[in-house]
């Protein structure tokens, strides 16, 4: 009977479990420009956790706790860059979906760049290879062509039969 009764809460725990996360509370604003500014904000931090979501995507109780630290900041009058600077000195250049163009940052911004230009110097280099290939292979003799052309005749007469 009470393993019964432990497989029967199981689900109800499971449930329990999963509102812990869910009590991001609504955020109450004086007026539209700073819940724009919010909203805005939070779209441009990434969060730590999830490392591919921004603020406002994701669920992680760190996002929770950063959202609620720029809504405090945002109602406090602090300037966006004075927040967005905060995150920094804390968090690192990470934080920011778009990076400073830094010395720190060169790889990060052009890398797809280099990727780009050396995956079309090999595209360059295998077709030139393959071309070159090809032209020495149209470079047989008049006999040679000769004789190529009876042994695919003999084939294709072969493949009728």
């Amino acid at each position: 009977m009470k393993m019964l009764l432990r497989l029967a809460l199981i689900p109800f725990i499971f449930f329990l479990s999963n509102s812990a996360y869910a009590n991001d509370e609504p955020v109450q604003f004086s007026n539209k420009h700073q819940e724009q500014r919010f909203y805005d904000l939070i779209e441009e931090i990434r969060c730590l956790v999830c490392q591919n979501q921004s603020l406002a995507d994701s669920n992680a109780p760190l996002a929770q706790d950063l959202r609620e630290e720029v809504y405090q900041m945002i109602i406090s009058e602090k300037q966006d860059e004075y927040i967005m600077q905060f995150l920094v000195e804390r968090y690192g250049d990470f934080v920011l979906y778009r990076p400073p163009l830094k010395q720190d940052t060169w790889l990060l911004w052009f890398g797809p760049f280099l990727l780009l230009i050396i995956a079309i110097v090999i595209a360059i280099i295998l077709v030139k290879k393959q071309s070159n290939s090809s032209t020495i292979n149209n470079n047989i003799s008049e006999e040679e062509q000769q004789r190529l052309t009876k042994i695919l005749n003999e084939d294709s007469n072969k493949g009728e039969q």
